[in-house]
């Protein structure tokens, strides 16, 4: 039996719309669920009755990016370039949305997790969630343009070289968190901030999140779009193949290569603890949190 995927909006509070994905059991997700995704924010966005969007996960964590199986299984450049596209879609949805976004994240947020969460306006946290960008530990590459907006360059540099996964209490810290909270607490908390957001006149709000777009230094659609030029040559070098392929095998159980691609706990693919960072303050070993999947 194949895992769906549910995206759900609902009204939880007068003038909030939650938004929340399911997708078992770690919320990695295939190209047709990030157009889906990108369609049910922005629509709620346009609701004229909605003046806060949260956007939140079900299950164990937040977001694991995109589905290494459909990739996997799909010939050619087609899964691929989906989910290019679709990544940027959704992506570009948060940031675009007509009204301020809150995310509400628990356990793990990667790859495309981080794209969602670093176009959102707010981010509330459970006090176990941990961020990260594995990629080039996947053959892949992307989200860069979104990790900048949540560290410092150098911190971002040094993450994404690394694929070490910080904490939101590092986050926190750096003031790209609003608040860090018990994992039970998470949700309540966002739409506690979204309905005190809410509480604004909608018209003005509106003019608020457009204005603070504009002003923004960096083109966050045109230097994702840039970054994921790299991501084709990738994988038209062979490079992203083998990469995928390396990951598979260190996840097949020994009852077949397809089996345990989601059954296992995150971040099984990696070696033991890498103590070389364990003064760091807020990082986190490398992939000691990272489902099997990854963000394009």
């Amino acid at each position: 039996m194949g895992v769906s995927t549910t995206v759900t909006v609902s009204r939880p509070e007068d003038g909030t719309a939650l938004v929340t994905v399911d997708r078992p059991p770690v919320n990695a997700l295939p190209v047709q669920d990030w157009f889906d995704l990108a369609d049910a924010v922005r629509a709620a966005g346009r609701d004229p009755g909605v003046r806060c969007v949260v956007l939140a996960a079900a299950g164990r964590g937040f977001n694991a990016g995109v589905d290494i199986k459909e990739m996997r299984r799909t010939p050619g450049h087609a899964a691929l370039l989906g989910a290019n596209r679709g990544c940027y879609e959704a992506f570009a949805a948060v940031y675009d949305c007509e009204v301020p976004v809150v995310a509400a994240v628990q356990g793990h947020c990667l790859g495309g997790g981080i794209g969602l969460v670093g176009n959102a306006d707010a981010i509330v946290a459970s006090d176990d969630a941990t961020f990260g960008l594995p990629e080039l530990d996947r053959g892949a590459l992307g989200a860069a343009t979104h990790l900048a907006r949540l560290v410092p360059p150098h911190l971002m540099r040094t993450l994404y070289y690394t694929s070490r996964t910080t904490t939101a209490a590092e986050l926190h810290r750096h003031g790209s968190v609003w608040a860090v909270v018990p994992r039970d607490e998470v949700l309540p908390a966002a739409l506690a901030l979204a309905g005190e957001i809410a509480a604004k006149d909608g018209y003005l709000l509106r003019l608020a999140k457009a204005a603070i777009n504009g002003i923004d230094p960096v083109d966050v659609h045109r230097s994702y779009r840039f970054e994921q030029g790299f991501t084709f040559e990738a994988n038209l070098s062979g490079v992203a193949d083998r990469h995928r392929d390396a990951f598979a095998r260190r996840n097949a159980p020994a009852d077949g290569p397809e089996h345990g691609r989601h059954a296992d706990t995150p971040g099984s693919d990696t070696p033991g603890p890498d103590t070389s960072g364990a003064d760091t303050p807020g990082v986190d070993t490398p992939g000691a949190d990272t489902p099997g999947e990854e963000q394009r």
